[in-house]
């Protein structure tokens, strides 16, 4: 039997059946002879992923997995055939593959992009490619962590070095690679310059919809020599920006380019769908971007837009001097989700850095309350807090305990109570709402990656009685995303109008004859801020 015809047997047969005993076979060949192998699959993609991994093979992760599903393979199939119709000589440089998918929630976007990073790596010589996404939680925890979970498990894995940013070739770690980069639109010079003229030069956009249109035309720009290819997929959450016009738009002719709906996915499920689909309604814009795969009817399913986020990061504002200090702590029951206190003084939420604590440590709820408690106490000027709304959920304890110490201007506030506004479905929806515009005067941190990320999360949809409701966190990790801790406690900050300081009578070194209780210090930042 030629080696041809064990490779016609990798792909078509069951894999279990046959991979442990060719996954001996090929650790035992001669590295040249492993390479030859890997070459093959030059232009078949779907038999390198069948030929790479251990599919069936006990004792690994893949016992029981017979390898992609159906709409994986159709992905896969057709990159081959493009592959072929390209004809890349090494040589003469030929038209840029590109390859989009829409699709709703649970695909295996991360796993597919994994599987096509392995292949251009072990297959292409001297290739570099750029993996980025929406978000840094996206890129860090799902799609950077699939590749280098999947590189191990490759049969070539042991030819590179898997780093935290980077996969590199052992030998020729230069100029054979694979790197992960954030998709800050500032930091979109960092997608330029990268070709590989006699190899390719690649792109994959994970959560596409997300990355800003500048990181797009730059890291096209490493698309005009060798074989080069760009991959991009994700929800549609938006109706504008180059992911919708390569999708939907103008641009949709020069993709090839598919949607996948949730329901058609062996991997999704399909319980969850169904609820999903009587809850929000089937041509609700919710079922259209995370189950149908489709764009919303709205501008974008996002809430909080990152046009507003970003603006606010640059925003310089001014406070005046009877502004209240208003602080909301979001309480983690435990786990991933954390303890945040977050602070508001009129237009400014940048001036005084949040209290982060992990939800971890609130184990101890001692050490915390002693935070708030400081937090509560502290008496210089531009520190002194008017009042802390507090998230009841896991907050109650605190605010019992802070009211027994004297500290009355602490206040419970239940997320799922009954809007003041009969425009929101319930206390949240309402805070956020304010939240939102807000952010159109307001200023944050320019450097909190966490909040920024918190505030563009959550989706929302409007009810058929005209009501706002805002995705819930169970939701919202339901997809994958983590609970917007800091986006919570700064909406907290909104819950109840404050009313502005009451001036003091003037002070004789007061220059100005104002007389507020608030007042700029020269002091130092202790205490809580330590």
């Amino acid at each position: 039997m030629t080696k041809e015809d064990q490779r016609v047997i990798l792909r078509t047969a069951q894999p279990q059946s046959i991979r442990p005993s060719t996954r001996q076979v090929t650790h035992s060949l001669a590295i040249d002879e492993l390479a030859a192998d890997i070459r093959s699959f030059h232009s078949d993609p779907l038999g390198f992923v069948m030929y790479a991994y251990p599919w069936g093979e006990r004792g690994t992760e893949l016992a029981h997995e017979q390898g992609p599903d159906d709409l994986q393979k159709g992905f896969l199939i057709d990159l081959g055939k493009l592959v072929v119709d390209r004809a890349f000589n090494g040589t003469d440089p030929v038209m840029p593959i590109q390859m989009t998918e829409t699709s709703g929630h649970g695909t295996d976007k991360s796993v597919m992009g994994a599987w096509i990073a392995d292949w251009i790596l072990s297959t292409r010589p001297d290739s570099i490619g750029t993996v980025t996404a929406g978000t840094f939680a996206q890129l860090e925890s799902r799609t950077w962590s699939a590749i280098q979970h999947w590189t191990k498990l490759c049969i070539t894995g042991h030819w590179f070095k898997i780093q935290a940013r980077g996969v590199y070739h052992k030998r020729r770690p230069k100029t054979w690679k694979i790197v992960a980069q954030t998709c800050k639109e500032q930091n979109a010079q960092a997608f330029a310059g990268q070709h590989a003229r006699t190899s390719t030069s690649w792109h994959l956009l994970d959560e596409a919809s997300l990355i800003p249109d500048k990181v797009w035309t730059v890291a096209q720009g490493g698309l005009t020599d060798g074989g080069p290819m760009i991959f991009a997929w994700g929800q549609p959450e938006k109706n504008s920006g180059r992911f919708y016009e390569i999708n939907f738009g103008n641009q949709a002719h020069l993709w090839n380019h598919r949607t996948v709906d949730s329901r058609q996915s062996r991997l999704t499920n399909k319980e969850l769908i169904a609820r999903d689909i009587a809850e929000y309604g089937i041509d609700s814009d919710y079922v259209r971007v995370r189950i149908r795969g489709l764009s919303p009817v709205a501008s974008e399913l996002q809430f909080v837009d990152r046009a507003r986020i970003l603006a606010a990061q640059q925003r310089q504002v001014a406070t005046f001097a009877d502004d209240p200090l208003i602080a909301g702590f979001d309480a983690s029951g435990g786990g991933s989700a954390w303890n945040v206190v977050r602070f508001r003084r009129g237009m400014d939420a940048r001036s005084i850095p949040p209290l982060r604590v992990p939800g971890e440590h609130s184990r101890d709820r001692t050490m915390l309350l002693g935070k708030l408690a400081e937090i509560m106490r502290d008496e210089r000027p531009e520190y002194k807090v008017a009042v802390m709304f507090v998230d009841s959920a896991f907050g109650a304890p605190y605010v019992e305990r802070l009211h027994t110490l004297g500290f009355s201007n602490v206040v419970e506030v239940n997320f799922g109570a009954p809007s003041p506004d009969r425009h929101q479905a319930n206390m949240r929806a309402y805070m956020w709402n304010l939240e939102k515009e807000w952010l159109l005067h307001g200023a944050i941190p320019a450097d909190d990656e966490k909040l920024a990320l918190d505030l563009g999360s959550p989706g929302a949809h409007i009810r058929p009685n005209n009501q706002l409701v805002l995705e819930s966190k169970e939701a919202m990790q339901k997809r994958g995303l983590a609970s917007p801790d800091d986006g919570d406690a700064l909406a907290l900050t909104f819950a109840q109008p404050v009313a502005p300081l009451i001036p003091e009578p003037p002070r004789d070194d007061d220059e100005y004859g104002y007389g507020y209780t608030e007042t700029s210090s020269s002091t130092g930042l202790g205490g809580w801020m330590r």
